[in-house]
């Protein structure tokens, strides 16, 4: 095999990094205007849909990626090419019944669910549409497995850019069609007053109408995931029928004879299973913490709903005047629950955001992962202390000045992407959660790749042990926290920040134990925190600034022809423009800050597109560290 072509370690975090990056606003793209379109209570369905889908997909998916990475990278490690091969074999049957008991799994889940949830019955139908999706994303992950294994991330990256990308596309396209025919059945069967059968549900007016369409637009969006799932493995498939994984037939003829199938399976299980308990602990207290959510969101409203309600009352009168919530039920419980369902779609605006970064550094443990195990295969602690001190530093880079940026600017930002349409009442709830979440993003940013490095060396239980102990602190916390009137939902914060903090040190500290590495806490944290901070400053002055110039220059610019309409006049809005300005600014600021202060090193200047060249221009100013 020509090692030549496997990816560095930087080159390979850079290229899921920006595959992630993109896919995450691809994903963001989706859900403005789906929000927009289906209110907040509609997003509620959908993401109570997403909360059921999520754990059981991470359960079905669990471990064995990471297995067969770390078995791929010590085959190649090792020249034993033929057993690379088997492997590919022999897990590709066992994902295949994974994702079918998982799909499965997820429809027999749907009404026991909604019953203990107390969550609304409308979501079965998308639960039911969503659940393909999890065998089509285990055959993907077979294949990404095994070429990230390989040090080549570039097939992940591809085929997850193609899922989000259906998904965005099907998932808008079949949202829209179902209001629309929802819509026009109702206008084709209401009377003179309004009323009308729709879909066998009696409505008096347009309102209660939307009320009855909405969770299956909710449907039809989530429908637009297995869409998604389906095309990213077509292009896995297409891509390993045509271009192979670059093991010759030299490799294979030089390799010695490849272990049994039934060898490898054992392997497989011995080092999946704990990374499959701790993934089965890790969604068995994110579907709870669902759970707790609505259900003690749904107490405190029961407890004193004049404080719940008093503290959210500009977003829910909106929502009411506009017609995305309807409190017209002769039951308290019920509009309780309504209330809860659309607080919990409003929260997760704003979480939405909070995953943005953990989600792109996730990647940087994805390509540590095999680097980490080719070099604990060989012990070479070298390697081992000069990796895992390269990922945290970029983790840092990334999510330092990322989250603080998001923390001062989260009012504007989530103005600009839900300030129309049915999402808008709900910024007011989802802003302090950006705002905690943005400047916690550092615990969330590492904390998968501390796992993938503990994963690397062969300590699959730690992971598992961290995970158990920050769960139960979490659930605890939910219960207490969420169910105060005074905190209702903003309680789930405290349980989301103790989780992240009992976690990322207990995994930290073993991993710094069982490595005998150092961290170089100067370059790896005080440096980027220090450009992260001067960031954060320059864009909450440049907004504050620029607001202020762009009231008193929009009555001069509103008169020239080029701002009087299409995009010239949306690049008048104060919040748009002042936005652009101040990112630009913190960027500029950041970039500068990080050269004089020499906290980039060379070898990820390089893992860049024509880096030698950026390197030499760097080198000659002495910029790099």
């Amino acid at each position: 095999m020509a090692k030549q072509k496997q990816q560095s370690l930087i080159n390979g975090a850079i290229i899921l990094t920006l595959a992630m990056f993109v896919v995450k606003v691809v994903g963001i793209l989706f859900k403005m205007p789906l929000t927009s379109e289906i209110g907040m209570v509609g997003r509620g369905y959908f993401d109570l849909v997403y909360q059921i889908y999520t754990p059981i997909f991470a359960i079905a998916m669990a471990g064995l990626p990471i297995a067969v990475s770390r078995m791929v990278s010590e085959s190649v490690t090792l020249n034993r090419f033929r057993d690379t091969r088997e492997i590919l074999r022999t897990y590709s049957r066992i994902f295949m019944l994974t994702g079918a008991v998982g799909t499965v799994l997820l429809c027999a889940l749907a009404y026991p669910y909604v019953a203990i949830s107390k969550a609304p019955s409308e979501i079965i139908p998308g639960i039911f549409l969503i659940a393909p999706a999890i065998f089509f994303c285990c055959v993907s992950a077979s294949i990404r497995g095994y070429y990230e294994g390989q040090r080549n991330m570039s097939p992940t990256a591809a085929s997850q850019f193609i899922e989000a990308l259906g998904k965005l596309a099907a998932g808008l396209f079949l949202a829209r069609i179902v209001l629309n025919y929802g819509m026009n059945v109702y206008n084709s069967a209401k009377d003179a007053d309004g009323a009308a059968v729709l879909w066998g549900v009696r409505v008096a007016n347009d309102t209660e109408a939307h009320a009855v369409i909405v969770p299956w637009a909710a449907a039809g969006a989530v429908l637009g995931v297995t869409v998604g799932s389906v095309a990213g493995l077509i292009y896995l498939i297409l891509r390993h029928k045509i271009k192979g994984d670059s093991i010759t037939r030299l490799d294979l003829e030089l390799a010695p004879a490849p272990r049994s199938s039934k060898e490898i399976t054992r392997e497989l299980i011995k080092l999946a299973f704990p990374v499959i308990v701790g993934a089965l602990a890790l969604n068995i207290s994110n579907f709870i913490d669902t759970m707790t959510i609505v259900a003690r969101t749904t107490a405190a409203l029961g407890t004193d709903y004049d404080i719940v309600y008093g503290m959210h009352s500009a977003s829910l009168d909106a929502a009411q005047a506009s017609g995305s919530l309807n409190l017209n039920s002769a039951s308290p419980a019920e509009n309780y629950k309504l209330i809860a369902t659309y607080l919990f779609g409003a929260y997760n605006t704003g979480v939405d955001f909070r995953n943005l970064l953990p989600t792109i550094t996730a990647a940087l443990g994805v390509s540590v992962l095999p680097v980490l195990a080719a070099a604990w295969t060989v012990r070479n602690r070298a390697e081992i202390s000069r990796s895992v001190n390269s990922i945290l530093r970029l983790c840092m880079l990334l999510a330092l000045p990322g989250g603080l940026g998001m923390a001062v600017l989260a009012r504007p930002f989530l103005t600009i992407i839900y300030g129309s349409g049915l999402a808008a009442d709900g910024i007011p709830v989802a802003v302090p959660v950006l705002q905690v979440y943005g400047a916690a993003a550092v615990l969330l940013a590492v904390s998968t790749p501390i796992t993938n490095m503990l994963q690397g060396i062969g300590r699959t239980d730690i992971p598992v042990k961290a995970l158990i102990i920050s769960a139960v602190v979490k659930i605890t916390s939910n219960l207490i926290f969420i169910g105060i009137p005074s905190l209702n939902i903003y309680g789930s914060m405290i349980g989301t920040i103790l989780f992240y903090v009992i976690n990322v040190s207990i995994k930290l500290t073993y991993l710094k134990r069982l490595t005998g590495m150092k961290i170089d806490w100067k370059s790896v944290f005080l440096k980027p925190l220090f450009c992260a901070s001067m960031c954060a400053g320059a864009a909450w002055a440049c907004f504050g600034l620029f607001s202020r110039l762009m009231e008193k220059l929009i009555p001069a610019l509103s008169e020239v022809t080029f701002f009087s309409g299409g995009i010239g006049e949306k690049l008048l809005n104060v919040n748009l423009a002042s936005s652009f300005a101040a990112v630009g600014a913190a960027m500029l600021v950041y970039v500068v800050l990080l050269l004089l202060t020499r906290s980039i090193t060379k070898d990820e200047v390089l893992g860049l597109p024509k880096g030698e060249k950026i390197v030499k221009k760097l080198e000659k100013h002495r910029l790099l560290g």
